[in-house]
């Protein structure tokens, strides 16, 4: 009998926000893969089993890539040429739809729509039966279950193509479909515990829930349950998936779901919608049982026994006219803490240090990121009595 062809590698690479890549490769790391961190992600070398594995338990990446061909062009001929030589056929299967996001910098080939025209043609002319889908993929685009995207790059004359193996982005874990106001994405709500070093073995309450993310994001890292159990990716569709290397990954992922949290998890908003929102988006999570739900404004904040994490993405302030009501909150959320939570870590996704120095706290800064096009920094401190705090 030959022997069985082996499942190919890839130079896999996990994208991730600006100011997330250590901790997506420290995540990577403690999932058993070898990732380093650079800009924009973390780089690291992937079979099929380790691609699924990556992927289903990501909780901050927000795509992974395959990296297909890095070279010089210069000219349009050199690309073209460069192009052809990449073994489509591994990624495109027969009347499948294609797309392509272009982006290039500082290159003598700066028009996009030509650069995607050539890749395009160079795809067509390995799978002729492949469509493109010539309308441009935007940077948070997601291709549909029809389309395979691949991300054409230039920067100072170097192409990189990869084929991207994510699918739908990595935050769509498929059970947020209610939303309240200024939703807060999943990879960051799970970047926010990462940051905060939450390990589930102390209570964590959000006193600002809105839709219930960060809460929710807890509930699934204490029951080790998967963040892409529930979905498919794009590389399950690639002519040369491995089916049974995902079928397993899944299967040991579904085996590592524990019943329960086993601590404390509550969520609290002022704002009954947004309590309701929050429900429903934890039954379609699988942690309905897990979290508590309380509506209750700020002011009625109640912590089980601690000492533990208070952890809330609170309002920015970034429209004219709310910066005086926000001090009064971040004051009286300081003043809250100081008598109900001594003892207790305090998280809070911040796009203000003045607002942030209302809470008379000495923060320290975890990491620097943009939610919704906005800078923003996880800032935690431990709260004390105020003798000791900082005024």
């Amino acid at each position: 009998m030959p022997p069985r062809p082996r499942p190919p590698e890839y130079d896999a690479f996990a994208i991730a926000a600006p100011g997330l890549e250590p901790l997506v490769a420290a995540e990577l790391t403690a999932l058993g893969i070898a990732a380093t961190a650079i800009p924009g992600g973390a780089t690291f070398t992937a079979d099929a089993a380790i691609l699924a594995r990556a992927q289903l338990h990501a909780r901050i990446a927000s795509r992974v890539v395959v990296r297909l061909a890095e070279f010089r062009a210069t000219a349009f001929h050199a690309l073209e040429r460069a192009a052809r030589q990449v073994e489509w056929p591994r990624f495109v299967a027969a009347r499948r739809h294609v797309r392509l996001r272009v982006t290039c910098r500082k290159s003598r080939l700066y028009h996009s729509d030509a650069v995607a025209e050539r890749v395009a043609a160079a795809i067509i002319r390995a799978v002729p039966t492949a469509v493109w889908d010539e309308q441009a993929a935007s940077d948070d685009d997601e291709a549909d279950g029809d389309a395979q995207l691949f991300l054409v790059r230039l920067d100072h004359d170097r192409c990189t193509i990869s084929a991207d193996a994510s699918g739908a982005l990595l935050h769509r874990r498929g059970y947020r479909l209610a939303v309240a106001r200024a939703p807060l994405r999943e990879t960051l709500a799970a970047a926010m515990l990462a940051g905060a070093r939450w390990d589930a073995t102390q209570p964590l309450v959000d006193p600002l829930c809105g839709s219930g993310t960060i809460a929710i994001e807890a509930a699934m890292r204490a029951r080790q349950i998967a963040p892409g159990l529930q979905r498919s990716f794009a590389a399950e569709h690639w002519p040369e998936a491995h089916a049974p290397a995902w079928a397993k990954a899944r299967e040991r992922a579904q085996a590592a779901v524990r019943p329960a949290a086993g601590v404390a998890i509550i969520g609290a908003d002022r704002d009954a919608g947004a309590i309701e929102a929050a429900q429903a988006n934890a039954a379609r999570a699988g942690v309905a049982a897990d979290i508590t739900w309380r509506q209750a404004p700020l002011s009625a904040l109640e912590l089980p026994e601690g000492p533990g994490l208070v952890l809330t993405n609170p309002p920015y302030g970034v429209r004219v006219g709310e910066k005086g009501p926000l001090r009064d909150l971040f004051a009286r959320f300081g003043q809250l803490l100081a008598t109900r939570a001594v003892g207790w870590q305090v998280g809070l996704l911040s796009a203000d240090r003045a607002l942030e120095s209302q809470m008379q706290l000495s923060f320290d800064e975890r990491f620097k990121t943009n939610n919704g096009g906005i800078p923003v920094r996880l800032v935690v401190a431990e709260v004390r009595t105020r003798s000791r705090a900082r005024g």
